[in-house]
C-alpha cells in the first residue's frame, strides 16, 4: 500500500511539475538588429503541456550572424522553460538556445556557428526539467 501512495504522489508531480510559474512575466522587448532579414518563419501550436501563440523566425544579421527571433510571444508559464532549435517536434537532436527570458513580448536567442536550417526546423519553448512541450512552431524558407 505505501509503495503504491509513493508512486501515485510521484506521477502526481510530475504530472503537475510544469504548471509552477517561475518564468519571468514582463514582456520581453528586444529588436531586429538594422538589416537583419527574416530568413524562416513558423506559428506556434500547443504542446501537451502548455499554450503558446506568437511566430517564431530565423533572422540573419548583416554581419551574418543569425539568431532566433520570438515574436509576439505569448506562452503558459513553468518551471524550466528553455527555447530549443530542434530537428523534431519533440526534442530528441537539439541546440539549447537558453532559458526562456519571458512568457510574453520579443525575444532574440544568437545562434553560435553554422547551423543547418534544413535539418534543424523547429523551435520549441520546452519544460526542461520535465521533458514537457509547451510548444513548437514548424520554420520553413520565406
Amino acid at each position: 500500500m505505501m509503495r503504491k501512495t509513493i508512486w501515485i504522489a510521484l506521477l502526481l508531480v510530475a504530472a503537475v511539475g510544469c504548471k509552477k510559474e517561475v518564468t519571468p512575466t514582463t514582456p520581453g522587448a528586444d529588436m531586429l538588429a538594422t538589416g537583419a532579414e527574416k530568413q524562416y518563419t513558423g506559428s506556434f501550436v500547443d504542446g501537451p503541456y502548455g499554450r503558446v501563440t506568437g511566430k517564431a523566425h530565423i533572422v540573419r544579421n548583416s554581419n551574418a550572424t543569425f539568431e532566433l527571433l520570438l515574436e509576439g510571444l505569448n506562452s503558459s508559464n513553468g518551471p524550466d522553460l528553455h527555447v530549443y532549435l530542434s530537428k523534431e517536434i519533440q526534442p530528441v537532436n537539439f541546440i539549447d538556445l537558453g532559458p526562456l527570458k519571458s512568457v510574453a513580448g520579443n525575444q532574440l536567442y544568437r545562434l553560435q556557428g553554422p547551423v543547418d536550417f534544413s535539418a534543424y526546423k523547429f523551435a520549441l519553448v520546452h519544460c526542461q526539467a520535465f521533458n514537457h512541450l509547451f510548444g513548437s512552431a514548424q520554420l520553413t524558407k520565406n
